[in-house]
């Protein structure tokens, strides 16, 4: 293939999903919109650089025409009308076949945060998937049989590619790397699109980390010259988008505009959104200055005023609006545990419902029923709530940027959580793993971000824990972090090599003085 080299190793039927016309497909995007890609990348510094100099957010005066104006999403796509659960993991074999079978309207197919991009899991996913669709995957192992139902109580298959910040070094076009993004999305879309249309469902996506509504036109065009390369309709592709920026919540309108012939509707990516709030405004004090990661939930003004936002603003579109991630594991061992988890996903699903979302994430098959429960009970036989349109939401920019206002406390049992779930993720990521089960709760990426920037941001703020009076520095953190890996090594499955290279990425990413953007970068770098 003229110009693409593979740099990762082969193995058993890479061949069939990195053929020269898939090789040829994605080359033909990577050449025609990666240096878009790479522009959008620069203005989310210079962005980055304007709220760091004393800048804020607020809706843009330059597309004040958008918002105002009457305009619609394309309606919903066969296998999308009613999405009340989705439930969202890696492309692995098991899970492929557990989620499919989940009883969930939706299975978020996840490339980025819930995967760790080796090469092997990139191209094992896709053979996966297009194992899925050709009925192929069953598989036995551990004395135990993974089987799909048949087609017609299968979830529908909504792919997340990579962020447009990430890159695949496996694979290079002129000695460049392509855009994970386009890897993801061109071998996909290349190889599964047909099948899922004969299958009566078509090529459908969730888009992540997105900043600006020009990221979403870049989309856009990716995808109307992808439809145009294979011959399928303008239009076919649907894609839900990530709201998990705080950029982004303030241009939904746009967003939803850019990508109107293909749109499915916003998502409210909450951890993320967290994480985003802390990276843009992390130079600002204490105005933007959240408490412990577990005690910022869902009623906070700030993260009300996002929500409610969404839901308005798809509504009014015609577009879906999904609720976040209820991360809970039920435990099937201990009941007291399982009362809990479950009690905290019926309450967090039943304030979604009620505010007028379509549907909702879980992360885990046992959680699929309750959600399903909590929506049925409001939409019956309805598919959707698109017909509430919330027009009693009114949400300024103040009120997204009301972080302030948020309850809670810096607590030095917040302080270790964070180096705990930090350290245990960033062990598993590196080992290729990106889903990884953690204290009753299924982490991904964005949790590790979490973690890591509010000690970046307790560190650079001379925060005192509230219960112990201790000022959060440095010094506190890495005797932290040598305590919390003592009672991590004594734990069953420990390895050393593993949490030692944890341990450097999370000092790099938590305690230097110049702030990672996203610590799956040097991540990547340190990834074979």
């Amino acid at each position: 293939m003229d110009g693409v080299e593979i740099h990762g190793p082969s193995a058993d039927r890479f061949d069939e999903i990195l053929t020269p016309e898939a090789l040829a497909f994605t080359a033909t995007l990577q050449r025609e919109f990666g240096a878009r890609r790479l522009e959008l990348l620069g203005a989310r510094q210079a962005r980055q650089a304007e709220l760091s100099a004393g800048g804020t957010l607020d809706f843009l005066p330059e597309t004040r025409h958008v918002r105002e104006s009457e305009w619609r999403v394309a309606p919903p796509a066969p296998g999308l009308e009613d999405r009340r659960v989705e439930i969202t993991g890696p492309v692995d074999r098991k899970m492929t076949i557990n989620a499919l079978n989940s009883g969930a309207k939706v299975w978020l197919a996840d490339f980025e945060d819930a995967n760790a991009p080796t090469w092997e899991n990139t191209v094992n996913g896709q053979l996966n998937l297009r194992d899925a669709l050709d009925r192929t995957i069953d598989f036995s192992a551990g004395g135990k049989d993974y089987a799909l139902r048949p087609d017609e109580e299968l979830a529908t298959i909504v792919v997340r590619p990579r962020g447009w910040h990430l890159e695949e070094k496996h694979l290079t076009l002129d000695g460049e790397p392509f855009s994970g993004s386009l890897v993801d999305f061109g071998l996909y879309f290349f190889h599964s699109a047909r099948r899922q249309i004969d299958k009566g469902r078509g090529p459908y996506f969730y888009l992540p980390k997105m900043e600006s509504h020009q990221e979403a036109r870049l989309w856009n065009d990716v995808f109307v010259r992808a439809q145009e390369l294979l011959g399928i309709p303008r239009g076919t592709i649907r894609a839900t988008v990530l709201i998990e920026t705080y950029p982004a919540a303030f241009e939904m309108e746009e967003i939803l505009y850019e990508l109107r012939e293909h749109s499915a509707g916003l998502n409210a990516g909450r951890w993320d959104y967290l994480f985003s709030v802390i990276k843009k405004f992390r130079t600002r004090g204490r105005e933007f200055l959240l408490p412990e990661r577990n005690a910022v939930t869902m009623t906070a003004p700030f993260m009300r005023a996002y929500t409610e936002l969404l839901v308005s603003t798809c509504h009014r579109r015609g577009a879906h609006a999904i609720g976040g991630m209820a991360a809970f594991i039920p435990s099937r061992r201990d009941p007291e545990v399982n009362k809990v988890a479950l009690e905290k996903v019926t309450a967090d699903k039943t304030r979604e419902s009620g505010d007028g979302f379509d549907g909702s994430w879980v992360a885990h098959p046992d959680l699929v029923p309750v959600c399903r429960e909590v929506f049925d009970s409001v939409l019956g036989e309805r598919p959707n709530q698109l017909d509430r349109l919330r027009e009693d939401v009114s949400v300024s920019a103040a009120d997204l940027l009301a972080v302030s206002k948020t309850p809670g406390e810096i607590t030095e049992a917040g302080l270790r959580n964070n180096v705990d779930v930090a350290l245990r993720y960033l062990a598993a990521w590196m080992g290729g793993q990106g889903a990884v089960a953690i204290h009753n709760l299924m982490e991904d990426a964005a949790t590790a971000e979490i973690s890591r920037s509010q000690v970046w941001q307790w560190i650079h703020n001379d925060i005192r824990l509230a219960d112990t009076g201790a000022q959060v520095t440095r010094e506190l953190v890495e005797r932290i972090i040598e305590e919390e890996l003592a009672g991590i090594a004594a734990q069953p499955g420990y390895d050393a090599e593993r949490y030692t290279q944890a341990t450097a990425l999370f000092k790099e990413v938590a305690l230097d003085d110049d702030f990672a953007e996203f610590l799956t970068l040097p991540a990547y770098a340190r990834m074979p």
